[in-house]
């Protein structure tokens, strides 16, 4: 999961978006395709803002990547160009926070900016680098993450004692905890559900 380029775009209210500010992280590609890619990134931040109405998030995938992209009802915008594997969550978590920081730094300022990479923006890089890891940057993804492994390490528990060749028919019908109309229960269920079986 990787954050290639953060935009933000002065969007709806001029003919041809203008990239305010803009940062990017290109060391997964060679030297002399980082120029290219920053372009096409530009780019594409441009030409999806300007396809986004106000009030509207979407994300548009293309060759393995996908640019989120947000227009704010007063027509700032915001794109970020990720890996197809980025949650699409978080991307749009970090464009509402970058914009709203953004807003607090420059006022209204940006709404007479039409000189594109003109606006000073020092936390962008730190937004770049923040996001990386989306599980460390969003605290939702985070609690998934670790329900997905205690899920994970509870399924392997399972199937460890079932690997041992401990059967859970013999574990139920030694059980002391069970109360005899519980033990009836499971081997009625069990018939029952046997019949269905598809093999």
């Amino acid at each position: 999961m990787k954050v290639l380029g953060i935009s933000v775009v002065r969007g709806t209210d001029v003919e041809e978006p203008v990239v305010l500010s803009s940062a990017s992280d290109l060391s997964s590609f060679g030297f002399f395709q980082r120029q290219t890619v920053k372009e096409m990134l530009t780019f594409m931040a441009k030409t999806f803002i300007k396809r986004t109405q106000p009030g509207q998030r979407q994300s548009v995938t293309h060759e393995g990547y996908v640019v989120h992209c947000y227009v704010r009802s007063d027509g700032l915008g915001g794109a970020v160009t990720t890996d197809s594997e980025y949650p699409a969550r978080v991307a749009f978590v970090m464009l509402g926070q970058l914009l709203e920081e953004f807003t607090a730094a420059q006022g209204d300022t940006w709404k007479t900016v039409t000189t594109h990479e003109s606006v000073a923006f020092p936390p962008l890089e730190e937004y770049l680098a923040k996001f990386q890891d989306p599980s460390a940057a969003d605290k939702v993804t985070k609690i998934q993450n670790d329900l997905d492994e205690t899920t994970q390490i509870l399924h392997k528990t399972i199937d460890s004692v079932l690997e041992r060749g401990v059967k859970l028919d013999s574990l139920v019908e030694r059980s002391n905890d069970l109360s005899s109309q519980s033990k009836m229960f499971y081997k009625s269920a069990k018939k029952t559900n046997s019949c269905c079986v598809i093999q």
